[in-house]
């Protein structure tokens, strides 16, 4: 593979530090807007009417009516004024197939202007006129003002760049939209014992087992020990549900009776709605469940029966939790599930998403290449999607959003992508797939509060072949700041909700088996997601979803492990760096240098309680100095860092291969599948070591300005504080504080260790 220069992926430019604060983050654009309402009085019976808005070449149509001569539109349309230069003249035509019933034309410097959050401008009746200005019959019912892309009815409206799309379908899927991810709940089944089940021989010993059933979620208990008609089994079976909780939960005791052959000895329908909740560790009351059979009468009908058979269950839903991502990287959220739970937001998050430029064609449309691009941004259960910009390679949005805030060691995602569901694209079995051109991750701990960070980031997409540029996106953020106390105590508090502490969600002695369960109930839970938001119209579809939350992230990948082995090194270089100077110390490279040291040496050592002070002396110090080299802005994605420049085309093909492989024999494709398992949990292991050592880094770098403040702070009151008690007043309390009775011991991490999880890593520039 021929390895692209690296200049060509760099993070872009700084347009700007700050922007004014009196509108937006975006470039106020002005549209005209038009909506037509209904009409009134039209001459004639038999008429067809629509109308039809026209400024200068650009036109829009509303629906059409068949033998309606009192139809009712309520349509909006949109005019940029950015394309319109010379026109002054707004026109609106009823029309009647291809005849003119009447029309209202508009002197463009007589539109009112409206600016949010002034309230709508309220629709009036117009009376319609025939080409040489006469009045004639007939009343259009209509509002025209100028407005921004702030104004209400800009995203329910009809857009002047969008006149090339035909059809009610195509037409919404290029609306911006705002999507609600589902709130997701553990639900803990411990299946306990059975009593007095009936099975169908009873010439043998039963082997029982449950098997539990939600949705496409499918869990089985072991086999009953106690082969007997009252088997106990004591197995706690873990799902993802979501609300409304549509889907019942489907228990069912089945008997083995030959390898490839279960009956059923009862079943037992249960609805999530009537569940307890568990909001805290208070154990739960168990339960009896009685167990319904159904047999087969005269050949199709099925028949219940009623026997004594039941299942002694405790069943309740968990909201103390975090669902969808145990792995906290680069999660969105980290609230708990229950409500109640959940603190009060910290902050407002504001996106601009102005343009994008250098976008490549990606598909050929009428025998040209073109783009229709869009954005889609993620930040907790809040989904955005902007509107498409057809057929362009250097789309302009100039759209913002907000959200609440509730945690700064969280990232915002934003991908960027090509619609392919237009000019009935989906049409041939609904297999269309919108494109990817690339993905941008911000850490909200990396932004100073109040600042406007304006930032031109390279959207980079992994393909088979090797890393590719796709462009550069433009984008705004600010994180603005409700209360810095309540931030800065968020860095003494357990990153995730305490329940993950007190009462880990999966108690399993294997490290290996306890991992494989999570993934399996992650990847639940962002199916869940992705069906709940492809069931939204207009649907964000399976594929959108996954790529923004990285579904297939933890699956084996030689390059990553690679990767993952660099970071750890990066970081150790500057414990080697000190070797090398010790070692140039004890040489005498420099004398002068090494009789310092000399001097300092012994002045420790004859005042040992100056040694911590000296310590974070020169920590802070440091930290000071590293000040003029911290980060200006918010991390992007680093194709060196994530090893993508120059992976080899054998590892390209491993990581792009299909799970289970598509290579060679049998024997092979199962090894093969059992060393991507393994290996992926070790390529865990080694991402989290890094993710260590970069947040010790990170203390000195300035990449979570917040943080690196406290540090220092705390450094200097350490100073004084050791300086005034005296080192070994302190090395004494630290070590009857260690020492301490396990009654005064703690269930949730300690302030400093939570402290250290917030911390940034670099995980979020991987690719």
């Amino acid at each position: 593979m021929q390895r692209p220069p690296q200049e060509d992926f760099d993070g872009g430019k700084v347009t700007g530090d700050m922007l004014t604060r009196t509108y937006d983050l975006v470039e106020q654009v002005q549209y005209l807007y038009v909506r037509v309402v209904k009409p009134k009085d039209l001459p004639g019976k038999d008429l067809d009417p629509y109308v039809e808005v026209r400024l200068g070449n650009y036109s829009g149509t509303t629906r059409h009516f068949v033998k309606k001569t009192n139809p009712e539109w309520n349509q909006v349309f949109a005019f940029s004024m950015d394309r319109i230069q010379v026109i002054s003249v707004l026109e609106v035509n009823v029309k009647d197939k291809d005849d003119s019933v009447g029309r209202v034309m508009f002197d463009l410097n007589e539109i009112p202007k409206r600016v949010p959050p002034d309230n709508p401008l309220a629709p009036q009746w117009y009376r319609l006129e025939d080409g040489s200005g006469s009045k004639v019959e007939g009343e259009l019912m209509m509002a025209v003002w100028m407005g921004t892309q702030a104004d209400e009815a800009f995203a329910e409206s009809w857009h002047a760049d969008a006149a090339t799309v035909s059809g009610a379908d195509s037409l919404v899927n290029i609306r911006s939209k705002v999507y609600l991810s589902p709130k997701l709940w553990y639900l803990r089944v411990n299946v306990i014992e059975a009593q007095d089940l009936i099975p169908g021989d009873r010439s043998r010993f039963p082997e029982v087992y449950v098997k539990a059933i939600l949705g496409n979620q499918e869990l089985i208990t072991k086999v009953s020990r106690s082969k007997t008609i009252n088997p106990i089994w004591n197995e706690d079976l873990i799902f993802v549900a979501a609300e409304p909780f549509e889907e019942p939960l489907i228990l069912s005791v089945e008997d083995r009776v030959a390898p490839n052959k279960d009956v059923i000895l009862g079943k037992c329908l249960i609805h999530l709605q009537y569940i307890e909740r568990r909001l805290g560790h208070r154990r739960m009351n168990s339960k009896w469940y009685n167990l319904e059979k159904h047999v087969i009468v005269e050949g199709e009908k099925e028949e219940e029966i009623n026997f004594a058979s039941r299942i002694h269950m405790s069943l309740y839903l968990e909201g103390g939790y975090h669902v969808l991502d145990e792995s906290t990287n680069y999660s969105g959220d980290l609230r708990p599930t229950a409500k109640q739970l959940q603190k009060s937001s910290i902050g407002i998050l504001e996106l601009g998403i102005l343009n994008a430029r250098g976008l490549p064609p990606m598909k050929t449309k009428d025998g040209r290449a073109s783009t229709d691009a869009y954005c889609v941004a993620t930040y907790g259960h809040k989904w955005v999607q902007t509107r498409t910009i057809i057929d362009s390679l250097a789309p302009k949005w100039n759209e913002q959003y907000t959200w609440e805030v509730f945690d700064p060691f969280t990232v915002i995602t934003i991908g960027v992508f090509d619609n392919c569901h237009l000019h009935g694209g989906d049409k041939p079995g609904g297999q269309a797939r919108d494109s990817r051109i690339g993905k941008v991750r911000i850490r909200l701990s990396a932004l100073e509060t109040d600042r406007v960070y304006t930032h031109s980031y390279p959207l980079l997409v992994f393909q088979s072949t090797g890393v590719k540029k796709m462009g550069e996106i433009h984008l705004a953020v600010r994180f603005t700041c409700s209360s810095l106390m309540n931030m800065m105590h968020l860095f003494s508090q357990p990153l995730l909700p305490k329940m993950h502490y007190i009462h880990p969600l999966i108690v399993e002695a294997n490290w290996i088996h306890k991992q494989m369960k999570i993934d399996k109930l992650r990847h639940q839970a962002n199916q869940m997601v992705s069906m709940w938001l492809s069931r939204a119209e207009p649907p964000l579809r399976k594929e959108i979803v996954e790529y923004m939350l990285d579904v297939n992230s933890d699956m084996w990948s030689m390059r990553k492990i690679r990767a993952n082995f660099l970071r750890i090194m990066d970081v150790l270089g500057g414990l080697i760096a000190i070797r090398k100077w010790f070692d140039q110390i004890c040489n005498w490279k420099n004398p002068i240098r090494t009789l310092v040291i000399h001097v300092l040496f012994m002045i420790l050592v004859l005042y040992p309680e100056l040694i911590l002070p000296t310590v974070f002396l020169s920590l802070s110090l440091i930290v000071v100095w590293n000040y003029r080299y911290r980060p200006r802005h918010p991390p992007f994605m680093d194709i060196r860092l994530s090893c993508a420049d120059d992976a080899h085309p054998d590892e390209l093909d491993e990581e792009f291969d299909t799970f289970p492989t598509s290579r060679r024999t049998d024997i092979v494709r199962i090894r093969y599948d059992r060393l991507k398992s393994i290996a992926g949990s070790f390529q865990n292991v080694a991402g989290d070591i890094a993710n260590q050592l970069e947040r010790l880094d990170s203390l000195l770098s300035w990449r979570d300005p917040t943080a690196t403040k406290l540090f220092v702070i705390s450094c200097l009151i350490a100073v004084i504080v050791l300086y005034f008690m005296g080192f070994r007043v302190v090395i004494l309390v630290t070590g009857f504080y260690v020492l301490r009775h396990p009654w005064f011991h703690q269930n949730l991490p300690s302030a400093p260790l939570n402290f250290f999880t917030r911390l940034p890593a670099r995980i979020e520039s991987m690719l």
